[in-house]
């Protein structure tokens, strides 16, 4: 077990990372699940990790309830913002969670309590592998029992149209909200572990360019079902790894997988339909070829 003790020293921190943003690449996707476009999920996973962070250091709060903390607080500022926001949609929307993405981040740059610039340093690494791969089987259980139940049929109503959905009695602008809320806890408790994982956090780890990776692991593995996010989440994950002489131009890369997967794959990577046509072509080419 030599080689497996050598890999763990030397990819765990590739490992955990994988799994905080499949969490992450899953609470976006929730929120398209239900029509909604939203940019704010990076922002929601900076005031969680604030949030978690500060009552560690400030508080000194046990780390379980500095996770639940951590969720709470961005769902709250979701439910706050979610009634006036939530009133527009497309390009609207995104534009809007955006601009409350900035809005964020500047107010964390410019609090003292937050460390402004320099981000907040030493806190303390509580978060450890079981932890993440709990919590994320957590999200993947309660996410799949929520799309088989009448709150995600609703979800899938909307989403396929919303004009529709509301004359068949469905109260679309609660269901909005509950997408909009739900998808904010997980990012704030993904954020929560990340701080606890990584010492240290910044104003710049949750602005614009990291709405856009989480947009992309989304859209990349495919918002068919929850495979496709997790899917995403990994390979960008992994991608900077395997191209690391790209380094500089990590945001020009991510921008072009998204364009060449909108074009050629716009239902991303993982569409359960493709595969299984795929793996029906291949059952019928052995058959033939056997009875050749």
């Amino acid at each position: 077990m030599t080689w497996l003790n050598d890999f763990w020293s030397t990819y765990s921190t590739l490992v955990f990372t994988v799994g905080v943003h499949a969490m992450l690449a899953l609470s976006l996707w929730l929120t398209l699940s239900c029509g909604l476009l939203s940019l704010a999920n990076a922002a929601f996973m900076g005031i969680g990790a604030y949030t978690a962070s500060l009552l560690t250091l400030q508080a000194g709060w046990d780390f379980p309830a500095v996770l639940l903390a951590g969720g709470l607080a961005p769902a709250l500022v979701a439910l706050i913002i979610g009634v006036p926001v939530l009133r527009l949609s497309g390009v609207y929307l995104a534009m809007a969670t955006l601009a409350f993405g900035e809005v964020v981040r500047i107010t964390v740059l410019n609090l003292e309590i937050t460390g402004g610039p320099e981000g907040l340093n030493g806190i303390p690494q509580s978060t450890e592998g079981w932890h993440i791969v709990v919590l994320l089987g957590l999200t993947i259980y309660g996410l799949a029992r929520l799309r088989r139940s009448k709150v995600g049929r609703a979800f899938e109503a909307i989403k396929e149209d919303e004009v529709a959905a509301r004359l068949m009695g469905i109260n679309v602008a609660r269901y909005k909200l509950l997408a909009f809320v739900l998808g904010a806890f997980i990012a704030g408790v993904g954020g929560a572990l990340n701080a606890h994982f990584t010492f240290f956090i910044s104003p710049r780890e949750y602005g614009f360019e990291t709405a856009v990776d989480f947009l992309t692991m989304t859209v990349l593995g495919g918002t068919s079902g929850l495979v496709g996010p997790i899917l995403g989440g990994t390979i960008l994950t992994l991608l900077p790894e395997l191209l690391r002489f790209l380094h500089d131009f990590r945001s020009l890369v991510n921008g072009a997988v998204l364009v060449l997967v909108v074009l050629f794959l716009p239902k991303g990577i993982w569409e359960p339909r493709r595969v299984r046509a795929w793996l029906n072509r291949n059952k019928s080419s052995r058959n033939e070829g056997g009875r050749a």
